[in-house]
């Protein structure tokens, strides 16, 4: 995108919020960078270059703009759609492997050498492994100046920084602000109210608008896990495990945010729970190439119409997800959640949570791969469908993240006992992102097709959907909206 000088030029001219993220505009005159969508006045086309990263503008000498900070922009939804090294090297800088395990860690996870991912990454997104992981130690540093009470000294070690002039140096590069000052700004903005609970983080997750929220808090709130998962005070509220320690998060939907309150244990994984919670909700979607794609089939057009936006329920664990994939096989909603909570209260790590009722971390697949499989509740051949699954799990022999090979997972999952192309598709779905997941043999789905003059044959109905490809997973979600199932539904606050 970013190469098309053409695109991008009526892209800022027109400030077009469909593009923050993909790429970002840098003033040759003011060496400044910002989001196509600044609000300010659009510079020259003669003084504009385009960079496809954050980092890039940052590496080539350019500050973020103050008025639209492009650094709070969504990701860019290539990351999603691709399925290539580049696009999970990406994932995994946005977990914070390079900051935990080095570059080398990541080539590791990649099965790539140092100097192959370097090369890769300078040519596709204008900087290295160590830029790109930079430039997220600043916006992390950004959001816990700006939203927590934390000493300055304390900032720059939890978001990442090995030390505190590396820190004061990078604040200044990228943002022409010292820490102190960011604070001071941000103080200035914020009205004067109650201080925050210790330890808890509150901060704005941006997305592409639009965004249909029926369906993605319904369907999270309607599958919680007790004592993992709850609707509460207009949020969905689960408990994270997390490479430090472990966290809480509240997410509440917003017209143009999501409203996200952390509680953590250690501050050094909050760019982490912030990934995680990207990719739960995903925010990083762009719902317009959707919504386009998929209004070319007229049967589904009116759908996409009804209601644009509607995004694909994600995961924060693709184990824990694999794991309630097994036990929701052939057993109603409330069945997979009764099995789910009887195996967090068993093994679940206990939690505290004053501000609400979750009690739990859903147990490890080490701590499930040790369980009596006489104390489970469920069929012979789903026990041995489990305990299978958390064997390979904890023993490392099937991984399941953002730097799987999605095909090579679905390969690995299908060769389990008692997994069919239902059960691999929904991991592939909502653990492992894959847009074009498809579940032409799910009964609500096959119901929906033939409700709209659809083929209602799986095979009739996956050849139809060839058209809606990549992003079958997101018709699904159509498909699965015209239902007057839970799922579908903001809860009431009783849930």
């Amino acid at each position: 995108m970013h190469t098309d000088t053409e695109r991008c030029v009526r892209a800022v001219q027109s400030k077009d919020a469909r593009f923050d993220g993909v790429f970002f505009t840098a003033v040759r005159t003011t060496r400044i960078y910002c989001r196509p969508s600044c609000p300010g006045v659009p510079p020259k086309p003669e003084n504009m270059e385009f960079h496809p990263s954050a980092a890039s503008c940052q590496r080539a000498g350019f500050r973020a703009c103050k008025r639209c900070r492009p650094d709070t922009s969504p990701g860019s939804p290539h990351w999603n759609v691709r399925a290539d090294a580049v696009a999970r090297a990406m994932r995994l800088i946005q977990d914070g492997v390079v900051d935990r395990e080095g570059v080398p860690g990541l080539a590791r996870r990649l099965g790539w050498s140092t100097r192959q991912i370097e090369r890769q990454l300078l040519a596709e997104l204008g900087a290295g492994p160590l830029a790109l992981a930079r430039a997220q130690r600043a916006q992390t540093a950004r959001v816990l100046i700006e939203t927590t009470p934390m000493p300055l000294g304390e900032v720059a070690f939890a978001a990442g920084f090995s030390s505190i002039r590396t820190f004061n140096d990078t604040v200044r590069q990228v943002f022409a602000l010292t820490p102190g000052e960011l604070r001071a700004r941000a103080t200035r903005r914020s009205p004067a109210g109650p201080p925050p609970t210790p330890g808890t983080i509150s901060l704005r997750l941006p997305f592409r608008a639009p965004l249909e929220p029926s369906n993605l808090f319904g369907h999270l709130a309607a599958t919680a896990v007790p004592g993992v998962e709850e609707w509460r005070g207009g949020a969905y509220r689960r408990t994270l495990v997390l490479p430090y320690g472990h966290g809480i998060v509240a997410l509440a939907p917003r017209a143009d945010h999501i409203a996200c309150r952390l509680s953590l244990t250690d501050p050094r994984d909050l760019a982490h729970a912030i990934s995680r919670c990207r990719r739960l909700l995903d925010l990083d979607a762009d719902p317009v190439a959707v919504d386009e794609r998929l209004r070319t089939d007229p049967l589904l057009a009116p759908l996409v119409d009804k209601a644009p936006g509607r995004r694909v329920p994600g995961s924060v664990d693709p184990a824990e997800f694999a794991v309630r994939a097994v036990l929701g096989q052939q057993v109603s909603t409330a069945a997979a959640r009764t099995h789910a909570a009887r195996l967090v209260t068993a093994h679940g790590v206990p939690v505290d949570d004053p501000e609400g009722g979750l009690t739990h971390l859903f147990p490890s697949p080490e701590a499930l791969a040790a369980l009596d499989p006489d104390s489970l509740a469920l069929p012979r051949s789903r026990r041995t469908t489990l305990l299978t699954l958390v064997g390979a799990l904890a023993d490392g022999s099937l991984t399941l993240g953002p730097a799987d090979d999605r095909e090579e997972a679905r390969a690995r999952l299908l060769a389990l006992p008692g997994f069919g192309p239902w059960t691999t598709e929904i991991i592939a779905m909502r653990a492992l992102g894959d847009p074009d997941a498809f579940l032409p043999g799910d009964l609500g789905v096959r119901r929906a097709a033939e409700g709209l003059g659809l083929p209602g044959t799986p095979a009739a109905l996956t050849a139809r959907a060839a058209h809606w490809r990549p992003w079958r997973a997101y018709a699904v979600q159509y498909l699965w909206a015209t239902d007057d199932h839970p799922i579908n539904h903001l809860p009431n606050e009783g849930h």
